[in-house]
């Protein structure tokens, strides 16, 4: 078992309490790793660390602060395979899917670091002769980076890179459940040689840390990933000091499969965006809603499909690790009892996973459910989970209808070969990201954004680097 410290003013410490926090390995349950267990008193040392950091980062060059960023993708580069082991250790995802994740952290990166020289700002006519009317994006200052559990490392990138080359700082603050990634993030960070201060990262629990976190009048600006809950927890605490936020939170993803669909690549598109990361990503289809007149050949495809993807060691590449918490694995075994209750039929797993392998740690078998009706549990919400439900429907119209009643918004699929059900589509899903007869993907160029209560702001793409600047408007006479 390691011990891994926290970062503050480029030093290596513990909690002032002295109390750690474990870390499990989700695939056996087994403690491999201890950090500090932070509380307030650790938060305002991050926050006086950050506040005396922000104003000479934000005056050097952008192009400056962008090799800084080049400098920590080269050592997650040459550092791969340690990191991606370390996050199949604290996560669970597969080797494989651990790699990526690597790869989509140093993409993340040094894209933003690309866009150091395009801070775009404006001239503008004045109304009166010899003037001239300017607006310039500038940081906010001290900055706070709140990750999820599912991509510890890539959320990281993903938060970091725009807040740092916009002229921010940041503090990081990890998911409880997964700080090693982070912890050995800030060693890439100290070595790439960032001023003190510039990035700071604490452990700990939500109301035992992130609350201080969020409601200091020194946290100018927030980046959320998280659940629903969790958002409008932090939107509330930050209400007091006005804090500009970026909330990119849960969402329930419709998988919309209707009656001229490519019914042999929607089957692998609902699969792999299902069971990719056991169930865990946030634009995961978290439902089929499928036409009744082709559901009986998608459904028989789908089972055959799904009946390939087996639970395996996440090391060994051969199948579906676990959830990443036993909170998780609990709440998706409650729903799914539920669901069964409420009518839904068990077509597949349901259950931990059978042998002596799965009866540790945190293992959910790749489950579908037929026959779900729209407003049941499983259906209705966010599972985060390798559980697919089925529904069937009468056409577009109601899986329009069922989508557009549900509070979030974050992302959806829609399978058709209809050009004006899709570009009807385009206008009316209520979703933040549309996949037209495309499986799962993000690129770093796109926007990742919520509707309604899926999010504010959004990451990735000029219109995340944006998030992280605000605008300073100049009338000056001459």
């Amino acid at each position: 078992m390691k011990y891994h410290q926290c970062f503050i003013d480029n030093q290596w410490c513990d909690a002032l309490s002295g109390e750690r926090l474990a870390v499990d390995n989700p695939a056996t349950g087994e403690i491999f790793a201890e950090v500090p267990a932070c509380t307030a008193e650790d938060a305002e040392r991050a926050l006086q660390s950050a506040e005396r950091a922000r104003v000479q980062w934000g005056l050097l060059p952008p192009v400056e602060r962008a090799n800084y960023l080049y400098r920590i993708c080269e050592g997650l580069k040459a550092e791969r395979d340690h990191f991606a082991r370390l996050l199949v250790m604290e996560q669970g995802k597969t080797l494989a899917e651990a790699g990526f994740e690597v790869d989509d952290t140093i993409r993340y990166m040094s894209y933003a670091a690309e866009a150091a020289r395009r801070i775009q700002g404006e001239i503008l006519p004045a109304d009166v002769p010899n003037e001239q009317l300017y607006i310039h994006r500038v940081p906010y200052g001290v900055t706070l980076g709140i990750c999820a559990y599912n991509y510890p490392l890539a959320l990281i990138g993903r938060k970091l890179g725009p807040a740092l080359v916009a002229g921010n700082v940041m503090i990081i603050k990890p998911h409880e459940s997964t700080p090693v990634s982070a912890s050995e993030f800030c060693r890439l960070v100290e070595q790439a040689g960032l001023p003190p201060g510039v990035v700071n990262m604490v452990t700990g629990t939500g109301p035992e840390l992130g609350q201080k976190l969020v409601e200091s009048p020194i946290t100018k600006m927030i980046s959320v990933t998280g659940s629903i809950r969790a958002g409008q927890a932090i939107a509330a605490a930050a209400s007091r000091n006005l804090a500009a936020l970026s909330l990119e939170l849960g969402g329930n993803a419709p998988f919309i499969v209707l009656d001229d669909a490519d019914i042999d690549a929607a089957v692998e598109a609902a699969v792999v965006a299902r069971f990719a990361n056991a169930g865990q990503v946030c634009i995961c289809n978290e439902s089929v809603l499928v036409a009744e007149s082709v559901a009986d050949e998608f459904t028989d495809k789908l089972l055959a499909r799904v009946a390939s993807v087996k639970l395996a060691d996440p090391m060994s590449n051969t199948g579906m690790g676990p959830v990443s918490t036993a909170a998780s694995l609990e709440r998706i075994q409650a729903m799914v009892s539920r669901s069964l209750a409420e009518g839904a039929e068990l077509a597949m797993g349901g259950k931990r996973g059978e042998g002596d392998q799965f009866g540790r740690g945190h293992w959910h078998e790749p489950t579908v459910l037929l026959n779900a009706k729209a407003d049941s549990e499983a259906v209705r919400d966010e599972l985060f989970g390798p559980v697919l439900p089925v529904v069937r429907i009468d056409g577009y119209e109601e899986a329009l209808s069922i989508t557009n009643a549900r509070p979030d918004g974050l992302s959806a699929y829609l399978w058709t070969r209809n050009p004006s059900i899709y570009m009807d589509a385009i206008k009316r899903l209520e979703t933040g990201t549309i996949f037209l007869n495309k499986g799962i993907v993000g690129y770093v160029n796109g926007y990742h954004n919520g509707h309604k209560l899926s999010g504010l702001g959004g990451e990735d793409g000029v219109h995340g680097l944006e998030g992280y600047l605000q605008k300073r408007t100049v009338y000056m006479a001459y």
